[in-house]
């Protein structure tokens, strides 16, 4: 009998002499991994001002996933189990850590009633899977080409908050994002039957079909960290502030005022530069587009700006909404209101 279950068994005896013990071998780990995710919302509740943390868990999670990829089938085959739970262990709370700081800025950034929602409900559940032991070892990881795929997408929501911090435009980063999230898999990709140049070919396959991929379903993912800080219909906006907010007005309001104002905050990271839209719709169906001037991030309270709309038609009755989108058409939010006889 090796070392390692050597120990194993003696623990079990000793754990079984004691109830407390019985408890943390059963609880400790879930319980360690809660106590990990608490101290994550406390110690990240600043947001982006600790996005360095993204970075170093970054890249601590890609060489452990390099490292392992490597060595994890000799351990198995020598029964060295418990380095690998450990493993398994250490990289559930990278991925833990990772989805609890990240979700609250992609909530920022999600339009509820949009298709946006989808990326961020994939991040709720992968924060779920992480934080309940049981449903991440029978999921994740034990199948090896869907603990593949959690790496690329944790990876890719990463970046895809952090690049643009480098004032980097969201479209830009978007698919820098994928390509470099395609491109980390090449180590996990290799095997020692497999030579490095088949594993070139797949990668070099692989990267640009991600980047179009995630280019045509662009509408799908959240721009953040860009959000609207702030946004609402009026009559007019006098020194870049809204005047008489409105989200419900009568067809004869709307005429005595001339047309209707939508006045939206922007936030964006200091010195990012990105060209927005308000897209006006009526019952799903679009009107017009009005490009605005470019937004300029720093601003805490978002960068103000507004279009004006003063041709409703004759039947103006119905309900509306404008969208605010980035230059590559991502949207970061919408305004409703509604038109009443």
């Amino acid at each position: 009998m090796n070392l390692q279950a050597t120990l194993q068994t003696k623990w079990t005896a000793f754990a079984d002499q004691h109830s407390s013990l019985r408890f943390l071998s059963k609880w400790g780990i879930p319980l360690a991994s809660l106590a990990g995710g608490i101290l994550t919302l406390v110690l990240f509740r600043r947001g982006l001002n600790y996005v360095p943390w993204i970075i170093g868990y970054l890249l601590l999670l890609w060489l452990a996933a390099v490292v392992f990829a490597q060595i994890r089938q000799g351990l198995e085959a020598k029964g060295r189990r418990l380095i690998v739970l450990a493993y398994d262990f250490t990289i559930q709370n990278f991925y833990q850590d990772l989805f609890l700081f990240l979700l609250p800025i992609y909530y920022a950034s999600t339009t509820l009633s949009s298709a946006n929602v989808w990326v961020f409900l994939l991040m709720v559940v992968g924060a779920v899977l992480t934080t309940i032991d049981p449903w991440y070892q029978a999921t994740i990881a034990r199948y090896q080409w869907l603990a593949r795929l959690f790496f690329t997408f944790a990876l890719f929501v990463s970046l895809n908050v952090a690049i643009p911090l480098l004032r980097i435009r969201p479209g830009w980063a978007l698919t820098l994002s994928g390509l470099v999230s395609a491109i980390a898999l090449f180590p996990a990709l290799r095997k020692p039957e497999r030579p490095w140049r088949s594993v070139v070919a797949r990668v070099t396959l692989l990267a640009p079909g991600v980047v179009f991929f995630l280019w045509v379903i662009r509408d799908w993912i959240p721009p953040a960290p860009l959000h609207v800080a702030h946004a609402t219909c009026a009559r007019t906006v006098e020194q870049l502030s809204p005047i008489d907010p409105v989200s419900r007005l009568s067809a004869s309001d709307l005429q005595a005022w001339g047309g209707l104002i939508c006045f939206t905050a922007v936030y964006a990271p200091a010195g990012l530069r990105e060209q927005i839209y308000h897209v006006w719709k009526r019952n799903t169906r679009t009107i017009n587009a009005v490009a605005l001037s470019p937004i300029q991030g720093g601003r805490t309270e978002g960068f103000r700006t507004y279009s004006r709309k003063s041709d409703f038609g004759s039947d103006p009755i119905g309900h509306w909404n404008v969208d605010v989108l980035t230059g590559s058409g991502q949207l970061i939010g919408r305004v409703r209101f509604t038109i009443t006889p």
